[in-house]
């Protein structure tokens, strides 16, 4: 069945491309902040395609359309994209063209070929290599001061205005003085002057405020222009009260109109500029006169490595987690049992007993409760279309997570209903022990995760199985879930893993159209030993949440697998046991018993 409200958008599109004379457009998933989670009047890729998932790329001609995402998306990019024009691309996989490539051949007949991007939503290093690579084929010319959606996207919701507040100093751990005078620090060691900073927890670590215009991440829409001396906000005035802005004046901090960051980069009167090539947008980028030191932004990395008040926030902030999760996980299977149970009906159980738990705020991104078959989608999220009853029988996996004042929690476990198959169980194991090898790794301060993200993926690997996705994330501190720079992945990341840093351990295994299994923590890296080879770290779990012992083949586990499992498991109950009372402490005893 044809998509008739993608077609006609389409239609609209071509009409407007066809006025400008451009071949090809393309819609990227960010916003001019670079953000993987952007607010809805950005979301451009999304209204065009009809794909909702966090990451991918529209690509539209006059007679094809085309849009490229990762193996987390394949299955729910396929479904959403079915009824439209747009052709799924696997990127990474074999045989798929690039968007370069793909243009480069649809546009092969056409004379003096446009391709067109809004510059505002596609960082500077995106658009520097996709003009490099249009022109190796054919001499495409690259536009890039366009935006069609502002002509075609008729209902398309405003930029944001949420109130923005403080986040209390005993849980951001450090002033907002004493930061920006550690990166004033950071930008003279590399002989810069001044620096923009465009992602949003970025700024909003930074300053130790917080906002609502991001679902499920506490950000706000502004940029930070910090030079030696001075630090400005451009943020829309509506978002700050009186209170606010007193803060900011007090941490040294002024403030100006969102709109106005073009014409201050235009203005800015310092000898240099850092400018994150793969964070500020193109048209940003251009508008600045004076020498670009063309760096990393050093916000990320310190960001990524926790203060003592941020570490504790989350130890506290996993406890009321994982009460919230054991109450849940004790009512899940009688509640299926006596039937009635749907993905989303679940969801929501989750949410309301999260929701009880002191400081909470919001969930952390939208919760994957995925049944049977719907786990084999990575990112599966449930709708009312989608929906489907739970039985006694067959795994369901939840993925998910909370926005504490203290604290952002992640958390995934896959858990057996009821009679599992012998596969379901072979599977899952392996997961389990592609999890605990993680969770058992040291390594030298300074690895990175790439180099550790083998442990995970060995066994399974022995059965020839694998996943594409990442096997780790960093985690905001009442911030965005997805936090970098560090990651383990297969893919080489060269951030470097160092004592205070926040990572996820989350290898699984998908099986199309039968079932998946994933298994996640949230880990903290922390000193192990001190050698004369140097500095060792190691990981502490601060996920306080039992794993589902149901599934697992117990003779495939190693002792020191069994050894971590049980021990794991006596923490979980240490900790939580005093919160609970009743058949919750009894449900919770049973599930941490020793193996």
């Amino acid at each position: 069945m044809t998509n008739t409200i993608i077609e006609q958008r389409l239609a609209a599109l071509r009409d407007v491309m066809r006025r400008e004379s451009i071949d090809a457009f393309i819609f990227p998933s960010t916003d001019p902040h670079n953000g993987e989670y952007v607010p809805e009047h950005w979301e451009g890729r999304k209204w065009i395609s009809g794909f909702n998932g966090s990451a991918g790329t529209a690509v539209v001609t006059m007679d094809a359309a085309a849009l490229w995402t990762d193996s987390r998306y394949f299955l729910a990019a396929a479904e959403q994209l079915e009824g439209t024009e747009f052709k799924l691309m696997k990127e990474r996989v074999e045989g798929t063209p690039s968007i370069i490539k793909w243009l480069g051949q649809k546009l092969s007949f056409v004379s003096s070929p446009v391709v067109g991007i809004d510059g505002m939503v596609n960082s500077e290093a995106s658009v520097a290599e996709l003009i490099a690579g249009l022109r190796n084929e054919g001499g495409i010319t690259v536009r890039t001061n366009f935006d069609p959606l502002g002509q075609i996207w008729t209902d398309r919701p405003p930029v944001p205005q949420n109130k923005i507040t403080v986040h209390p100093l005993e849980y951001a751990g450090e002033s907002c003085a004493s930061k920006l005078e550690r990166i004033r620090a950071m930008l003279k060691d590399i002989n810069a002057c001044g620096m923009l900073a465009a992602a949003l927890d970025d700024i909003a670590w930074t300053l130790n405020l917080r906002g609502s215009d991001v679902h499920c991440n506490p950000v706000f829409v502004s940029y930070l222009l910090i030079t030696s001396r001075h630090a400005t906000l451009f943020v829309d005035g509506a978002k700050l009260d009186d209170g606010v802005r007193e803060y900011l004046k007090g941490e040294g901090v002024d403030t100006a109109d969102y709109n106005k960051v073009k014409d201050a980069l235009a203005a800015y009167s310092e000898y240099n500029i850092l400018l994150d090539p793969c964070e500020i947008n193109h048209t940003l980028f251009s508008a600045v006169r004076c020498e670009k030191v063309a760096q990393p932004s050093p916000i990320p990395y310190m960001k990524a490595v926790k203060n003592s008040a941020e570490i504790e926030g989350f130890r506290r902030a996993m406890l009321r987690d994982g009460v919230a999760l054991v109450k849940f996980l004790r009512w899940l299977k009688p509640a299926v049992e006596a039937g009635g149970e749907t993905e989303m009906s679940v969801d929501r159980k989750l949410t309301s007993l999260r929701a009880e738990q002191k400081l909470f705020k919001d969930i952390s991104f939208d919760t994957i409760a995925a049944y049977q078959e719907h786990g084999a989608i990575v990112h599966y999220e449930a709708t009312p279309e989608t929906d489907v009853p739970l039985r006694p029988e067959g795994l369901i996996l939840i993925d998910s997570g909370a926005q504490y004042l203290d604290g952002t929690t992640d958390i995934t476990r896959t858990i057996a209903l009821g009679d599992v198959t012998e596969e379901q169980k072979l599977v899952y194991t392996l997961v389990l022990k592609g999890h605990i090898q993680l969770e058992l790794c040291k390594f030298p301060r300074g690895a990175s995760g790439t180099q550790l993200d083998a442990l995970a993926r060995k066994d399974m690997w022995r059965y020839g199985f694998n996943y594409m996705h990442g096997t780790g994330h960093g985690v905001g501190s009442y911030l965005n879930v997805h936090e970098g720079p560090h990651q383990i992945r297969m893919e080489y990341r060269p951030a470097p893993l160092v004592e205070g840093m926040t990572v996820t351990d989350e290898p699984g295994i998908y099986l199309a159209g039968r079932f998946g299994v994933r298994i996640e923590n949230t880990l903290l890296t922390v000193p192990y030993r001190d050698t004369e080879f140097g500095s060792f770290l190691g990981f502490e779990s601060l996920t306080l949440c039992p794993i589902d012992l149901a599934p697992v083949k117990k003779e495939m586990l190693l002792p020191e697998e069994k050894e971590w499992l049980n021990a794991y498991h006596r923490t979980v109950y240490d900790r939580l046991s005093p919160h609970l009372e009743g058949e919750d402490r009894e449900w919770l005893a049973s599930a941490c018993a020793e193996i």
